[in-house]
């Protein structure tokens, strides 16, 4: 198929790729012909002779680019446009303002408040000197002026925003009213009209949060969580009605500790009973360790929405890696849900005082040895729901489940902390214990009087702080039960968390990970793949795009096959020190698994190097909305 005529000049023209086209049908070989940022022509034998540039794509795969439909990308937009760690896993459209947090409205800085700041920084782990940093930046005040603002950047991929709920009750109650009380009518009015407002400027919909334990980070706030989680259900039922009747989509966290919360939350997106189905997506199925009911219950959740009686449009995301964490000593997303973890994330991240005296406080340690401990002896409820992995907390308390990434005693690195705890054991029995100087004289500081796993853990964080960083997967452990989420009609693949976590996950070759895993099944199971990681995900969020056709904007990639065949999926992270946040971060590496990376017919990424352009000059722009 082609609209040329016998002048028409191309580009660039693909020759011979094996073209998965987002359809969800068997690939077929085909030459792709780009012009001026879309797609030119589509077809077998294609003149090469039209085009300024060839490119041989016989033993690869050719694709839509593909969607991250989880980001919190908006803090790095506005340092390093080019967003280069997922560009070069081949991701060209990115969905940002996620879990209610965004900077549609500015830095929102009154009163004395630092919204960015204050919501970032433990939902997101991300430092505060970057957020502030970022927010000193801002110079828009609304929705429309900050879609221009986006449309002005060197944007490497699209994208797609939202309004975030956390910011909208913000703007219009003032900070403190926002995480203190609830809305008057004349605010829910004020809210309504201001969401309805930005959707017909360009975002795609609104994003909420109702996970317990995302807390603000400011004195004398650390104890609240997020404004969005003060809002009951009528306010909520308000605003995604202004979704629903815009045709946008909803992007929802559960309320973890509610079934009956979650499950009449997520009936609004129910057709039945509203009259219109509203597109939701919701974070996230994962096959959590310590509770393996969840990602079973989440599943049938999503089945009786979606099911014809209900006429729901649910969509849980899916993660396509094993949930491995990291944790700067006590530091980690994960430690926000349990109280004796919280306490110590409360304090500013350099304040390493501060932690050694709750750590050493009487009072403190028996309530954390207490904690540790839950389950792990005698008999009870407890012990039984740990042994069946039905505990209510995702935060893992194996030992050997936990191992240590970086140590200022470096012969501690790579063991887990089980290995440790036995030399910890073996030394306080005066056994004989091979090892260093260096090593003698720490256990004769912090671990003389270690009796316990809990005596133990408290003796790590005493003894070094965030200069111990250790991880463990607290979820996603089967790959087979992951691959099965993945194939799920009902779930999205996503919730790779891009941007976030700086120092605590890395999920950018997420979408990588996904085709790898659906590749065991045969071209057919890519192809289905494909099309979740492209025209799926643009349909939810109700943008053009994730598409190849002759007329589309010429968002592409190459995949070389036995590439990412031998990709070790598992084996990806590497710790790097990032110049645009003046910070180290965690992040991905699978060069070579992607040769080309095309956005808006614009070359991003050749496989090995970033182009030059990338991050200097404009490629991706926020898509536009279908309703």
């Amino acid at each position: 198929m082609s609209d040329t005529t016998p002048d028409t000049v191309w580009d660039y023209l693909i020759q011979g790729a094996k073209v998965f086209d987002g359809i969800g049908e068997l690939p077929v070989r085909e030459d792709i012909a780009i012009a001026d940022g879309r797609v030119a022509a589509r077809g077998p034998d294609l003149d090469p002779q039209k085009a300024h540039k060839v490119i041989d794509a016989t033993e690869r795969w050719a694709m839509p680019g593909l969607f991250d439909i989880h980001t919190h990308y908006d803090l790095e937009l506005e340092v390093a446009p080019g967003l280069p760690e997922s560009v070069r896993h081949g991701t060209t459209t990115v969905v940002i303002a996620n879990c209610s947090l965004g900077l549609a409205f500015g830095a929102q800085r009154k009163d004395g408040a630092d919204p960015i700041v204050d919501c970032y920084a433990r939902v997101e782990n991300i430092p505060k000197d970057v957020l502030r940093a970022t927010a000193d930046r801002v110079d828009w005040k609304n929705p429309k002026e900050y879609i221009q603002h986006l449309n002005r950047l060197s944007l490497g991929p699209n994208l797609v925003t939202m309004v975030p709920h956390s910011m909208l009750r913000i703007e219009v109650m003032g900070f403190d009213a926002s995480i203190s009380r609830d809305p008057t009518e004349d605010e829910l009015n004020a809210m309504e009209a201001l969401l309805e407002q930005a959707m017909d400027d360009g975002y795609a919909g609104f994003s909420t949060d109702a996970l317990p334990f995302h807390y603000l980070a400011n004195q004398p706030n650390t104890r609240k969580t997020i404004p969005t989680q003060f809002a009951k259900y009528p306010e909520i039922k308000r605003l995604t009605d202004v979704v629903r009747r815009k045709g946008g989509v909803w992007q929802a966290t559960p309320p973890k500790d509610s079934t009956m919360g979650t499950i009449k939350t997520f009936l609004l997106s129910c057709g039945l009973l509203h009259g219109k189905p509203l597109r939701t997506t919701v974070v996230a199925a994962l096959d959590v360790q310590s509770n393996r009911k969840i990602v079973r219950l989440a599943r049938l959740l999503a089945r009786v929405l979606n099911s014809r009686l209900l006429r729901g449009d649910f969509h849980l995301q899916a993660l396509a890696a094993p949930f491995k964490v990291w944790s700067d000593g006590a530091v980690t997303p994960l430690s926000e849900e349990i109280e004796e973890l919280r306490i110590l994330n409360e304090t500013e991240l350099e304040d390493r005082e501060g932690r050694l005296k709750i750590l050493n406080d009487p009072a403190y340690i028996e309530s954390f040895k207490a904690m540790w401990m839950s389950g792990k002896t005698g008999f009870g409820l407890k012990r039984l729901k740990r042994l069946v992995r039905l505990e209510d907390y995702a935060f893992n308390r194996t030992l050997a489940d936990m191992t240590i990434d970086v140590c200022p005693l470096r012969e501690w690195q790579g063991l887990t902390f089980a290995d440790v705890f036995a030399r910890v054991k073996a030394a306080n029995a005066e056994k004989p214990l091979e090892g260093s100087d260096a090593e003698r004289a720490l256990l004769e500081e912090h671990f003389s009087g270690v009796k316990d796993e809990g005596d133990f853990v408290l003796a790590m964080l005493r003894a070094f702080d965030r200069d111990l960083s250790w991880y463990t997967v607290s979820a996603n452990r089967n790959e087979r039960v992951v691959r099965n989420l993945l194939m799920d009609r009902q779930l999205l693949p996503g919730f790779n968390d891009s941007g976030a976590h700086l120092t605590n996950m890395a999920f950018y070759d997420g979408n990588l990970r996904a085709l790898k895993l659906a590749s065991d099944g045969g071209d057919m199971d890519v192809a289905y793949m494909v099309r979740r990681l492209t025209r799926d995900p643009a349909r939810v969020f109700g943008v053009k795009g994730g598409g190849i056709e002759v007329g589309d904007q010429a968002d592409l990639i190459l995949v070389d096959p036995s590439a990412l065949r031998r990709m070790n999926h598992n084996n990806t992270v590497q710790r790097q020190y990032r110049e645009a946040f003046q910070h180290e971060q965690l992040v991905n590496r699978t060069d070579g698994v992607v040769p080309l990376v095309m956005i808006a017919g614009h070359p991003a990424w050749h496989g090995t190097s970033f182009d030059n352009a990338l991050g200097q000059k404009k490629m991706g722009t926020v898509l536009d909305t279908t309703f």
